[in-house]
């Protein structure tokens, strides 16, 4: 599931740029907000997740198993260093996916 950044919540203090494998995210000059440039590029190893202070990265499920009307949460453990994410889906039920 590639990354996208929620721009009200990032500040561009950049650690997303700093620990992409794929060197993918990217900080936008004129508005210092990271962004994803290749989102079919990110190998889903979801660092920059786990690196934002801000939590403004987050995640979009494929449609092969997230068909449209889903939600996808996404939850941090900042200790274990893991996330994990709930799909939502639109009949109600939700599944759980740890990474």
């Amino acid at each position: 599931m590639p990354t996208f950044v929620y721009m009200t919540r990032c500040d561009g203090c950049g650690h997303c740029v700093d620990i992409c494998p794929s060197d993918i995210m990217h900080i936008d000059k004129t508005y210092r907000r990271a962004y994803n440039i290749e989102p079919n590029m990110c190998w889903e190893c979801y660092s920059c997740v786990k690196a934002c202070p801000q939590h403004a990265i987050d995640v979009r499920g494929y449609a092969d198993f997230a068909p449209l009307g889903h939600s996808v949460r996404v939850h941090r453990d900042e200790q274990r260093g893991t996330i994990a994410w709930r799909i939502k889906f639109r009949n109600g039920t939700e599944k759980n996916f740890l990474s």
